[in-house]
């Protein structure tokens, strides 16, 4: 049995953070930090690979949606951004964002103005939305009827999906007649194809993944490109995307240079930035589990002990409202600066605000002591927090980010 802390009753010591942006409240817990080091390691790491595998990168900002850490992408080669929503789309331009990527349907005809008032007209803003069907084809020419044909039109990118997942052509037939209405269409341009392939039945194996699922849908997208490459349906060189923060690799082999010549790729993984000790440390081919481990968790919550009511139970004071948990519950790091060594136990259930930690090898724990975790799938992380402390290898504060939207 260890015992953290003396069997009298002491004060907890001070957690102020230090640093020009530093303010009282940072020193309040839980607290989420991101460790700067780790943020400059991800960016290095995946630009390199980028370029190594002839692909360009739009990250996903809905990630973050914070525009320093945007900015830090920029400067790493980002090639342009994705979004997810018609707000992200909006907050993108009024950044300054050269390219943007709306990975999804636009639907609503409100938001369609606003996107054509605020992103494309007058400006040199390049934009690519989806289409799925003839459908949704018409629904954008209603919507974009307004334009003047010769201004910035929206370019459509048409994306292709398998049974039981999200949006998406299910059928190679479905996809090419979707390209060929785009084709014809007054208001809108052809501009490749797309896809998600981070849902589909690919997962761990002995010796890597396992990708038929995978395999197939981008399989379907190649063709669709090579389809409209060999009609001549597009005026310029098409942009084919794909491509989370698991499997890039595999979006690579079959959608890369090698294996569709003509086009050029677009990746949009996103929580490669700060990576985490969950589902990207296992399914990523930068984390432990499956690659070379060269992405490094960039995230850490600092969470105190409120109570050790029982043996082998203790109290935490953070729950869902602070910590991503549609993964798995955040893992057990160190206490009080102290690294947690194997068999310590695990964080079996949480509250909103309250965590239960289940001790099992005997350490006792006390009020007031501080805890640190990991934690699974970084976008429900900047969810919850509209500041987050960035923090040097010493601990000092070097900047802060502020996630909106």
């Amino acid at each position: 049995m260890s015992t953290h802390g003396r069997s009298g009753v002491v004060a907890p010591p001070s957690r102020v953070l230090t640093g020009p942006d530093a303010i009282v409240e940072d020193a309040l817990l839980p607290r989420m930090l991101l460790h700067d080091e780790a943020i400059e390691n991800n960016l290095r790491v995946m630009a390199d690979w980028c370029t190594r595998a002839e692909a360009e990168l739009a990250p996903h900002a809905k990630t973050h949606m914070d525009r320093g850490l945007l900015e830090r992408q920029r400067a790493h080669g980002a090639w342009g951004f994705t979004a997810a929503t018609p707000r992200q789309v909006l907050q993108l331009g009024e950044w300054g964002v050269p390219r943007i990527l709306h990975a999804n349907l636009l639907v609503d005809a409100d938001a369609a103005t606003l996107i054509a008032e605020r992103v494309l007209r007058g400006t040199e803003i390049e934009y690519w939305t989806y289409a799925d069907s003839l459908e949704s084809v018409a629904l954008l020419e209603t919507m974009f009827a307004g334009l003047d044909p010769h201004g910035n039109l929206p370019r459509i990118l048409v994306e292709s999906g398998f049974v039981g997942g999200r949006s998406g052509a299910r059928t190679l037939d479905v996809a090419i007649e979707t390209m060929r209405a785009v084709v014809a269409s007054p208001v809108l341009s052809l501009a490749g194809a797309s896809a998600f392939e981070g849902l589909m039945p690919a997962g761990l194996a002995e010796g890597g993944i396992f990708p038929e699922g995978a395999a197939e849908l981008l399989g379907r997208v190649a063709h669709c490109v090579g389809c409209a490459l060999a009609e001549g349906w597009f005026e310029d060189t098409p942009i084919v995307s794909a491509g989370g923060s698991s499997y890039p690799d595999l979006v690579v082999e079959h959608l890369g240079h090698n294996a569709l010549p003509g086009a050029q790729l677009v990746l949009r993984s996103g929580c490669y930035l700060t990576h985490d000790h969950g589902v990207y440390q296992r399914t990523s081919p930068f984390g432990a589990d499956r690659g070379t481990g060269a992405l490094v968790s960039a995230f850490e919550l600092q969470a105190s002990v409120l109570s050790a009511p029982e043996p082998g139970l203790a109290i935490l004071g953070f729950g869902r409202r602070e910590v991503p948990t549609d993964d798995r519950l955040p893992i057990p790091l160190a206490i009080e600066g102290e690294p947690i060594g194997e068999g310590f136990g695990e964080i079996t259930a949480v509250n909103d605000h309250h965590a239960f930690l289940r001790i099992d090898d005997g350490t006792v724990l006390r009020p007031g002591q501080m805890l640190s975790f990991g934690i699974s799938h970084p976008c429900g992380a900047f969810d919850r927090w509209r500041r987050i402390p960035l923090v040097d290898g010493a601990g000092s504060m070097v900047g802060v980010v502020e996630p909106t939207l």
